[in-house]
């Protein structure tokens, strides 16, 4: 019953946390610009605007995609908040980054086609840090269980703080920020116009956006995770790491998928397997 109640406010709250975030974002942004910005609300106003649209596309399927890219990060979302395997959860959020692509792919658009490369280039950056972070988690509490590692009365983040960093270089990734915004951008004034999302549009380009809600909640949600002792401490970092990548977004322009790729991999090297290397080492010195 407990975990029924959980999925229920999950899937009604989330959207509307996600939201709320994009709108405050919007703010914090305009004001770091000089600039007035839009209401709170303006996220769920454009969402209605656009469910109110014609749906116009180039092929059916593409739209198949999106709502199985939408369905799996509801998914994900509900396995990691009722306290299912972590691990489970990485590989169901690599799944719905998939049908993201799949549907960029199956558009006639050359800037979809390149956004859905960019995509999956993205995919190969922080994929390994997330399956790293997993076993961090492991390696500190013996569970993949979201429950179990949230019940471990400890601090994790003196022993995961190097995972802890590299997971933090790889969010703007997820939460599609600069530098690492390759794919697609939120204003078509670039090189790929609007990248994977060209060819979307209407109700479509609707539950890409509820999909980005649901994914924002779910990555900031991962940091509670290094915090299971003090669950507001989590909360009040999640705040200090949301205005952060902002201020990142903000202050640096978009890189290279090169670059990306190199410093996603030499991040996740250095940060998540020297990590993983000295908990081994101890473990072994402790035994």
């Amino acid at each position: 019953m407990n975990i029924f109640l959980i999925l229920i406010a999950y899937i009604i709250l989330t959207p509307l946390t996600g939201g709320l975030l994009t709108g405050l974002d919007r703010i914090i942004t305009a004001r770091m610009q000089s600039r007035i910005g839009p209401p709170l609300l303006q996220p769920f106003y454009d969402v209605a605007k656009l469910f109110s649209k014609e749906n116009l596309v180039v092929r059916k399927a593409q739209n198949l995609f999106i709502i199985f890219h939408l369905l799996f990060l509801i998914v994900t979302g509900a396995l990691f908040f009722c306290g299912g395997d972590f691990l489970l959860v990485v590989f169901a959020f690599a799944l719905a980054g998939v049908f993201f692509i799949l549907g960029g792919y199956r558009t006639s658009s050359p800037y979809s086609h390149i956004g859905s490369e960019r995509e999956l280039i993205q995919m190969m950056a922080y994929e390994p840090m997330l399956i790293i972070t997993a076993i961090g988690l492991y390696m500190t509490t013996h569970s993949f269980n979201v429950f179990d590692i949230m019940s471990a009365g400890k601090p994790l983040l003196p022993q995961l703080l190097g995972i802890f960093l590299g997971f933090l270089f790889i969010l703007p990734i997820k939460m599609r920020k600069s530098p690492f915004d390759l794919s697609m951008s939120h204003h078509a004034h670039q090189e790929l116009v609007k990248g994977i999302t060209t060819e979307f549009s209407g109700p479509t380009l609707a539950l890409l956006e509820i999909a980005h809600w649901f994914e924002l909640i779910l990555i900031l949600g991962i940091i509670i995770l290094f915090f299971p002792n003090n669950v507001w401490l989590g909360l009040a970092v999640e705040c200090a790491v949301f205005f952060l990548v902002i201020l990142v977004d903000n202050t640096f322009a978009r890189l290279r998928w090169q670059t990306v790729l190199k410093a996603s991999w030499l991040a996740t090297f250095i940060l998540g397997m020297g990590n993983i290397f000295i908990l081994s080492i101890l473990k072994i010195c402790h035994s």
